[in-house]
């Protein structure tokens, strides 16, 4: 029985809730991007800081709305704002507080809001306070609105889930897949020794299942058991004849990490022999970019509907006392990527700065602008060391730099060849690692004229870079 929408439902195919948010990386002027609109403001890590297990979504009214934990675990937010970069300091409203005592008076995790049966929903997990181990006794609660606008609106318990046994679970969310609503989430199941694991099955009411529930991973790799057994916050996207849902495991320290379970579209998802699990993690601690547990993400995409991923992670490693009572789970957001064979490639968490972009020769597939250690190049490469960061200097001119290598950038030699190298600001002697960024013939294509030689621009030769004069075809490069 379907009887609403949800934000799931656009990432999973579903047209009434078009998801849109700010261009990765670029805050040029129209013309540099082939459009005639105004720019749109740039986006950049952290995009929100202090807010975990994000979930952004843009509603058919065109705003895009914000929820997550917030460190004090007392409230339940919201933001609205026109574009994904406003989120960063957009008004935050509190939609509703725990209660003085009984069973939503401790801890609130995880809120995800909905539009469901035309109303709006927030389902999230609540214990009791009172210390001691009876507060997490957390299970899943829902709010709901009473009116069509979530930020005025009045906000009322609407219930509990009828879960299928009195036990932990938390991290519910929605989606929609031919024509029929499903409900998935966490929960420790008795007769299992495990912290949690997932859970699938089709909604007859906001709060009831319409079916017996399909177990489909319990946490047993391990990547999934470090410091806790835990499959929790899933998230589902539907790409290219496949239903990909990302999932967060182990503890929730450097260790919290993303793994994947893949059906065909086509098949019965409520048959967990359905859906493969990755057998390594596909999300990642990378202390090269200092991004720290990434996990508990939600799926986006952009104006020219490119997938965004959403997730939070920490700037450092180290934490005192216990990580859940850290503060520094930021929200994080970037692009997106999928291999030749259709399946998304999340490559590593790109780090705090501007977004990076990717560079490939124009009109080729397959091949990118690269490093491999300082070695800069065209060709084949793992997706994080094709990702550059480009960073504005005070007069807009830039510096690309591999979020690889955040203290290095591309830098043109006297020679006409280019190099990684340290950066060195306001370098405009010859070999300066400065460009200015021209807007190319079409769309979606750029020209990187060096700022230290006019007229010359970064361009490819046989897998090697150099310098060529600006608008040869070999100096014109797509951006993705």
């Amino acid at each position: 029985m379907q009887f609403g929408i949800s934000r799931r439902a656009f990432a999973a195919g579903a047209a009434l809730l078009p998801v849109a948010c700010s261009r990765a990386g670029s805050a040029l002027p129209a013309a540099a991007t082939g459009g005639s609109a105004a720019p749109l403001p740039a986006l950049s890590n952290p995009l929100v800081k202090q807010r975990a297990d994000a979930q952004i979504f843009r509603h058919e009214d065109g705003n895009y709305y914000m929820t997550g934990s917030v460190p004090e675990y007392d409230r339940l937010i919201l933001r609205r704002s026109r574009t994904l970069a406003g989120l960063a300091d957009a008004e935050e409203r509190v939609l509703w507080r725990h209660e003085a005592s009984g069973p939503m008076s401790g801890f609130l995790w995880a809120p995800e809001l909905h539009f469901v049966g035309g109303r709006w929903i927030v389902y999230f997990a609540a214990g009791p306070s009172g210390g001691g181990e009876d507060v997490f006794r957390i299970r899943t609660y829902a709010v709901i609105c009473d009116g069509p606008d979530p930020m005025t609106g009045n906000w009322t318990v609407l219930g509990q889930f009828d879960a299928p046994w009195d036990s932990f679970n938390l991290d519910s969310t929605i989606f929609t897949h031919r024509g029929t609503q499903y409900f998935a989430w966490a929960q420790r199941e008795p007769g299992i020794e495990t912290n949690s694991n997932l859970y699938i099955a089709p909604l007859a009411t906001p709060l009831t299942l319409a079916a017996p529930a399909a177990r489909l991973t319990v946490p047993a790799l391990d990547w999934e058991v470090r410091g806790f057994k835990v499959n929790e916050a899933p998230a589902v996207l539907e790409r290219g004849g496949k239903l990909f849902m990302t999932y967060s495991a182990s503890a929730t320290d450097a260790r919290y990490c993303l793994g994947l379970l893949t059906a065909d579209a086509d098949a019965d998802i409520m048959d967990p022999h359905a859906w493969t699990k990755s057998p390594e993690p596909v999300f990642t601690t990378c202390p090269e970019t200092s991004v720290y547990g990434p996990g508990h993400n939600s799926f986006t995409v952009d104006e020219e509907g490119r997938d965004m991923l959403v997730y939070h992670g920490r700037d450092y490693e180290a934490i005192e006392g216990d990580p859940l009572f850290n503060p520094d789970r930021h929200t994080r957001v970037q692009r997106l990527y999928f291999d030749a064979q259709g399946n998304p490639d999340f490559g590593v968490p790109v780090g705090n700065g501007p977004l990076p972009e990717r560079f490939a020769p124009a009109g080729r597939s397959g091949v990118w602008l690269a490093h491999a250690g300082t070695r800069a190049f065209v060709g084949s490469a793992p997706l994080a060391q094709t990702q550059f960061r480009s960073l504005p200097d005070a007069n807009g001119d830039l510096r690309l730099s591999p979020i690889f290598l955040r203290d290095h950038c591309l830098a043109a030699t006297a020679s006409g060849g280019v190099e990684i190298r340290p950066s060195a600001a306001g370098d405009r002697a010859p070999g300066g690692d400065l460009f200015k960024r021209r807007p190319g013939p079409r769309k979606d294509c750029v020209i990187l004229e060096s700022a230290a030689y006019p007229g010359k621009a970064l361009a490819h030769d046989a897998g090697s870079l150099r310098l060529a004069p600006a608008g040869e075809a070999a100096s014109i490069w797509d951006i993705s």
